[in-house]
């Protein structure tokens, strides 16, 4: 098998937000050419598919300005530094959607867009659910919404639901698909 790993050659910042870096990276490909790569570091995520114990999935409503359109989604959110993601995942559950989860099941770890990102987003599986109080971020507008699986299959076919994390999350959750 032909090598395929690239070698780095220099790295340069370009830019450190609240939230991510980008950097603008030369390498050299396997054939000895060089190339530039502009990398999005980011910290990692986590990502929870909450089930209600009569079977419905809770989703979060809100507006995302990258793609200027209110998304519907699994609740989600970075990790802190040197958080775990189990915790992440419980903090961000009860942040957003005001739920506890007696109950968390890691069901993957994914880069969310290794062609440009380093993210790695965890996902979990939430059940057991108690009600605690929402304590959205102030700059936060969530609305919480509830979706029995059959109804978020139609949802999937519609493409009312076209945020890639979710699409993962449902199908790993075990939601009804085709």
């Amino acid at each position: 098998m032909k090598e395929l790993k690239e070698q780095l050659i220099d790295s340069k910042p370009v830019y450190a937000g609240k939230i991510v870096k980008v950097r603008q990276d030369r390498v050299r490909l396997p054939d000895g050419r060089e190339a530039t790569r502009d990398v999005v570091e980011h910290p990692g995520a986590v990502a929870v598919v909450p089930v209600l114990p009569d079977g419905r999935i809770v989703l979060v409503r809100q507006y995302r300005h990258p793609v200027g359109k209110i998304l519907l989604e699994i609740p989600a959110g970075k990790l802190d530094p040197g958080e775990a993601p189990e915790a992440c995942a419980r903090r961000e559950l009860e942040e957003e959607t005001g739920f506890q989860a007696g109950k968390l099941t890691k069901l993957a770890a994914f880069y969310s867009g290794p062609g440009f990102t380093d993210e790695l987003l965890y996902l979990y599986r939430a059940e057991q659910l108690a009600a605690a109080e929402q304590k959205l971020d102030t700059d936060e507008f969530i609305e919480v919404e509830y979706f029995a699986p059959e109804r978020l299959k139609a949802m999937i076919r519609s493409q009312e639901i076209d945020d890639a994390k979710t699409l993962v999350g449902l199908l790993l959750a075990g939601c009804p698909h085709e």
